[in-house]
C-alpha cells in the first residue's frame, strides 16, 4: 500500500520567482530581478502545486544518463562525470540485454557499483524491430510493445539473465511485460530489490495511466517531455511513484529542451529522475560498432548537459534536495492484487 504522505521539505522557489531563497542570495531565475524592475515580475509559486512526496532517503531528485550502449560508452560517461563533477544515480541502456555479452554486462555492473550508480538495461524484443508492418504505418501500430507470447518470453529471458549477472534495474516497454516481471519479482524468481522502470516509448500522459503503471509494478515511470507543469501536478495528486523525465529529449521523442524549467519540474514532480538526454543526435538502437564514434561522443555530451543543468540549478539557488549518490529504491508503492495461482 502507498505510505502516508509526509510534509514536504522546504521547497525551492519556482523558476519564475522574483526573489531568492529565504535569507537572500541570487534570484531564483537570472533576469527575474531586472524584469521585476520593469513591472514584469512573476507571482510567487502556488504552494498547492508543490509535490508532497520525496524518495525514501528524503531527496526530491536524482539524475540519470540514458542511452549508454555498452562498456566503452559507460567508461566515457563515468570518466566525464568525474571530470565535470556530475553525480549520476542511474545509467540506462536502450538497445537491450540481448545486445550485450555476459562479460559486457558483468563489466558494466561492476563499473556502476564502484561509481555508486544504478545500471538499468532494456528487456527483450520490441514491436518496432519485429516483422509486423503495423509499426511502420502512419499510426505506429502497437509501437515498441512485445508482440506475442514469444516476445514476452524473450523479455522474461532477458530479465532473468540480467538479474543473474547482477543487474537490479530493468527497463520495460510493454505493460504486459511489466506486470509479468512484477509477478516474477513477487514470486521470488527475480530478486526482491529489482526495480522496474517504464520506458518513455510508452510513457503515461495522464494521472490515471500513471496510476496503472505504478499498480502494474513500475518503480519509476517515464513521462513524455512535453507534459506541462500542470500535468505533473495532476500526476502527483494521485501517485508518489518516481517520475523519469528528459530535460532534453531525443528528436524521436520530440526534441524538447526544458533545462530552464528544472527547478519547477523538481518542485512539481518530486520524486523525479532528471534525465540528461540529447537532441540533434543520431539514434543508437540497436547499437553496434558501426555507431561507436557517435555513441562515445553523445555519451560525453549527455554528461556535459547534466553539468549545465546542475549549474543552472545552483545559480537559481534551487540545487538542494538531491538524493545521496548510491540511492536507488523508490519506497512503498501501490500495486494491484496478485491473481490466485491455480
Amino acid at each position: 500500500m502507498t505510505s502516508a504522505a509526509t510534509p514536504p521539505p522546504q521547497q525551492p522557489p519556482g523558476p519564475d520567482a522574483g526573489t531568492g531563497p529565504p535569507g537572500g542570495g541570487r534570484p531564483a531565475r537570472e533576469g527575474a530581478g531586472a524584469l521585476a524592475g520593469l513591472g514584469l515580475g512573476a507571482p510567487p509559486p502556488d504552494p498547492g502545486d508543490a509535490s508532497p512526496h520525496t524518495f525514501p532517503d528524503g531527496g526530491r531528485w536524482r539524475t540519470e544518463v540514458p542511452s549508454v550502449e555498452g562498456p566503452e560508452a559507460l567508461t566515457a560517461v563515468l570518466d566525464e562525470a568525474v571530470e565535470l563533477d556530475v553525480p549520476i544515480h542511474r545509467i540506462s541502456q536502450g538497445s537491450g540485454v540481448w545486445m550485450l555479452t555476459d562479460a559486457e554486462i558483468g563489466e558494466m555492473v561492476a563499473r556502476c557499483a564502484a561509481h555508486g550508480s544504478e545500471l538499468c538495461l532494456f528487456t527483450g524484443p520490441r514491436g518496432t524491430w519485429d516483422i509486423g508492418a503495423g509499426t511502420r504505418t502512419a499510426s505506429g501500430g502497437a509501437g515498441v510493445r512485445a508482440r506475442g507470447r514469444g516476445a514476452l518470453a524473450g523479455c522474461v529471458e532477458d530479465a532473468l539473465r540480467a538479474a543473474e549477472l547482477g543487474v537490479r534495474c530493468l527497463l520495460v516497454g510493454d505493460e504486459g511485460v511489466l506486470w509479468t516481471l512484477h509477478r516474477l519479482r513477487e514470486a521470488g524468481a527475480l530478486p526482491p530489490d529489482t526495480t522496474l522502470k517504464v520506458s518513455a516509448l510508452i510513457g503515461a500522459v495522464n494521472p490515471a495511466s500513471f496510476q496503472v503503471h505504478e499498480r502494474l509494478g513500475a518503480d519509476s515511470c517515464n513521462v513524455p517531455s512535453d507534459l506541462t507543469l500542470q500535468h505533473l501536478t495532476e500526476i502527483r495528486r494521485v501517485s508518489r511513484a518516481p517520475v523519469d523525465l528528459y530535460l532534453e529529449s531525443p528528436d524521436d521523442l520530440g526534441g524538447a529542451v526544458r533545462m530552464y524549467e528544472t527547478a519547477e519540474l523538481i518542485r512539481r514532480g518530486a520524486p523525479i529522475y532528471l534525465k540528461f538526454g540529447l537532441s540533434r543526435a543520431p539514434g543508437l538502437y540497436p547499437y553496434g560498432a558501426q555507431l561507436r564514434e557517435a555513441a562515445l561522443a553523445t555519451a560525453r555530451e549527455r554528461v556535459r548537459r547534466g553539468r549545465l543543468a546542475l549549474d543552472l540549478l545552483a545559480r537559481q539557488g534551487a540545487d538542494g534536495g538531491m538524493s545521496p549518490l548510491g540511492s536507488r529504491l523508490p519506497g512503498a508503492l501501490t500495486r494491484f492484487p496478485l491473481p490466485e495461482r491455480s
